[in-house]
């Protein structure tokens, strides 16, 4: 797979959204003390059906409708950070805001990346996730990285 993701959840631990025991741990681009992180990372396969009830079952949901703009498909190890907040019924809360990229070459990339970023994750939301779910995460900042490896080789 080329292309992977991560949910970072920044607060406090969620009942009910343990991590899986196989999931790799992440460090966000961002500072945050140890027992605030909460990463997963999830190699992207086919968009989940259903509702999420948990944070595992959210990633990929949430991250299904990203695609990486043409001209970067060639590129490296593209990254890209987005902080945003949900209702309860998986609404946005605001405008995401990007914290964080890494891997374009110019200025111009950069702006591709991002554009296509937001459009995604307005594409993706309302998101479908369960009452439980939605009262766990409503308000609270959620951050999606999401990771290009590029091209197999």
């Amino acid at each position: 797979m080329r292309t992977a993701l991560a949910l970072l959840l920044l607060g406090t631990s969620l009942p009910g959204a343990a991590l899986g025991q196989s999931a790799e741990i992440l460090q966000p681009p961002l500072t945050l003390p140890e027992t605030l992180r909460g990463t997963v990372r999830v190699p992207l396969a086919e968009p989940p059906s259903g509702i999420a009830d948990t944070l595992p079952a959210l990633f990929p949901a949430l991250a299904a409708c990203w695609a990486l703009p043409s001209g970067l498909d060639g590129l490296k190890d593209l990254q890209i950070t987005a902080r945003f907040a949900l209702r309860r019924d998986g609404t946005l809360i605001g405008t995401p805001r990007i914290t964080f990229t890494a891997g374009t070459p110019d200025a111009a990339a950069r702006s591709s990346l991002v554009r296509a970023t937001l459009t995604s994750i307005r594409r993706c939301t309302p998101a479908r996730i369960t009452p439980a779910l939605g009262r766990a995460i409503a308000g609270r900042p959620l951050a999606l990285r999401l990771i290009d490896r590029g091209p197999e080789r």
